[in-house]
């Protein structure tokens, strides 16, 4: 049975002829290539930090750099900004390089580490103290936080600020040593404690901390801090266009004089494009550690959650997000995305890819009185209307079905086309049936069988005498189904600003309670026992669903990857008339 993975498949091959500019960077990089700069090279990195699993924030960076360099012909470094070993973990470097794979992007031989750099960091930090451009200072990072001043107030500089060349060196080699303890000195930068951009007051170039490294071990005691290393690591590596998202605009300048200062040979360029905000949805990788290890969600992967890893695992496809990403730009100006445009990218992939099959998620026995006892039909059923290659799997047909339990009324509402008492309606694949009576528990009064007849001139849908019926149910044999757990999620916050909370309170206060219902006790077509982890389909009239991970052919498993209603497409329409 095909289970809708195609869309998992790499982008390869050359790139095609270079099209018009999509985007401002894009027009940069025409440019670049008009005037010969960077001798004609397109060279780009994406620069994660190993703190955490990759969010679909970084998918949209991940696409540009990735695209970029596919695009016009250049290469793309994947680069671990592994800076601070207190919060780093090679479980998050194995999880960040799984991610960018299964997106479809490669590194080829070019994965890089900062840490790869840390001795020639380190002695370029000297050759900046060697031109008076730096300083040992021993202020507290409190201390060093108060005289920054403000963005009305300018910085007091530092009583160590005019120490001696020799003393810093002396004193700089000396951390590096490991003689003093965390927190008691840093190196800064000594810029202009006077700019009117902040980050040019004097700021901290390395900080003391006895920490091993995922990589370094104990070789280091001192880290470089992330304005520092990535600048440098860009033009050790020989990256032309260095894309970053719009909070490091600011941080330009400092960039700049870094390259500057260092006297660099090759020279890189930062350009900061807008990061991806979307509705009910956090993007802080400290909020969803705070998820994770608060035991509000249950892990990293969790289907509710806007990793990458939990989008996997709910059933997202590749190419329904790297089609996201194309569809929201790149733009200049920070906004909010609605993340039913997301949702609309998935489902027009999943209904061109995922097959459809039948499950009955609260079942309702059906006894089909005038139905032969002990036989079995196997019917033809349709993989896939939307593709003419999906071919069609036999599905059996039996006396006793179970439907979905909201597919009965017994006292229906007006314009109620299911099943009720005296009406008849199609069952999909098969034949009419009509209810004829119902079976209740006598100690709960609650409805536990329906007792029909079928029609068996009605196969496939036509009657002889053309009558014709308004409903149609998806049912499952009730001695062929297989018992399954369902898994419904939901969005996970319950607002479409999560971090508006009232003062006092944070963002987990937004979480939305019913961001999970779990089903025991659905059925499911017996072809389904052996859905391999990861496989989409679309349960027909549900929606879209993955097997999980936890999934066995003793005790399949599914999550709901999404709805079958689109509202952005609803939203589409009005725009258009």
């Amino acid at each position: 049975m095909n289970t809708g993975n195609d869309a998992d498949s790499k982008t390869s091959g050359p790139p095609a002829p270079v099209p018009a500019a999509g985007n401002f960077i894009e027009e940069i990089i025409l440019e670049d290539l008009r005037t010969g700069k960077n001798d004609g090279r397109v060279h780009t990195r994406f620069p994660p930090e190993p703190n955490g699993y990759l969010h679909i924030g970084h998918a949209k960076s991940i696409c540009l750099n990735f695209g970029l360099a596919l695009k016009f012909g250049g290469q793309c470094n994947l680069r671990f900004d592994d800076t601070n070993p207190t919060k780093e973990d090679v479980e998050y470097v194995e999880s960040i390089q799984a991610d960018i794979r299964w997106l479809g992007f490669d590194w080829a031989d070019r994965l890089f580490y900062a840490s790869d750099y840390f001795e020639q960091l380190y002695q370029w930090a000297e050759f900046l103290i060697q031109k008076g451009k730096a300083y040992v200072c021993d202020l507290t990072a409190d201390e060093i936080r108060d005289g920054r001043g403000t963005l009305t107030r300018p910085g007091a500089a530092s009583k160590f600020r005019d120490r001696p060349v020799a003393e810093n060196l002396d004193l700089f080699r000396r951390m590096r040593a490991g003689e003093f303890p965390d927190g008691t000195r840093v190196l800064r930068a000594r810029i202009d404690m006077g700019s009117p951009n902040l980050n040019l007051r004097d700021p901290v170039l390395y900080r003391i901390l006895h920490r091993d490294h995922h990589r370094t071990g104990a070789a280091w005691c001192i880290y470089p801090m992330y304005d520092f290393a990535h600048g440098q690591s860009d033009a050790i590596e020989g990256i032309t266009h260095s894309i970053c998202t719009l909070e490091f605009e600011d941080h330009r300048p400092l960039y700049d004089w870094f390259v500057e200062e260092l006297e660099l040979p090759h020279r890189p360029r930062q350009y900061e494009f807008a990061r991806l905000n979307m509705t009910y949805t956090v993007m802080s990788k400290r909020k969803l550690l705070r998820l994770v290890t608060e035991g509000r969600v249950r892990g990293w992967d969790d289907p509710r959650m806007p990793t990458i890893a939990g989008m996997r695992r709910r059933g997202f496809t590749p190419a329904a997000i790297r089609n996201f990403c194309e569809r929201i730009g790149v733009a200049k100006k920070n906004s909010t995305v609605d993340y039913a445009l997301l949702e609309h990218c998935l489902r027009e992939d999943l209904e061109q890819h995922a097959p459809r099959v039948m499950a009955v998620l609260r079942p309702l026995k059906v006894v089909i009185e005038n139905y032969p006892e002990g036989q079995v039909e196997w019917l033809a059923a349709d993989n896939n209307p939307n593709d003419p290659a999906a071919g069609t799997r036999p599905v059996p047909f039996t006396r006793e079905l179970y439907i979905e339990r909201d597919d009965f009324r017994e006292d229906p509402p007006k314009k109620y086309f299911r099943l009720y008492p005296g009406n008849e309606v199609r069952l999909k694949h098969a034949y009419y049936i009509r209810c004829e009576r119902v079976v209740k528990d006598p100690a709960t009064g609650v409805i536990t069988e329906l007792r029909c007849t079928y029609d068996p001139a009605s196969r496939g849908g036509a009657t002889p005498d053309g009558r014709t019926v308004r409903g149609t149910l998806h049912w499952v044999s009730a001695e062929h189904a297989v018992p399954a757990e369902v898994r419904l999620y939901d969005q996970l916050f319950a607002v479409e600003s999560p971090d508006d909370v009232p003062e006092g309170q944070d963002f987990t206060v937004n979480l939305n309670p019913h961001s999970l219902e779990v089903i025991p006790d659905a059925r499911v077509e017996p072809g389904l026992a052996a859905a391999a982890a990861g496989s989409r389909f679309q349960f027909l009239r549900q929606g879209y669903f993955c097997a999980d991970p936890d999934t066995s052919p003793e005790r399949p498993v599914f999550n709901r990857t999404v709805t079958l209603k689109d509202s952005w497409a609803k939203i589409e329409k009005k725009q258009s008339e």
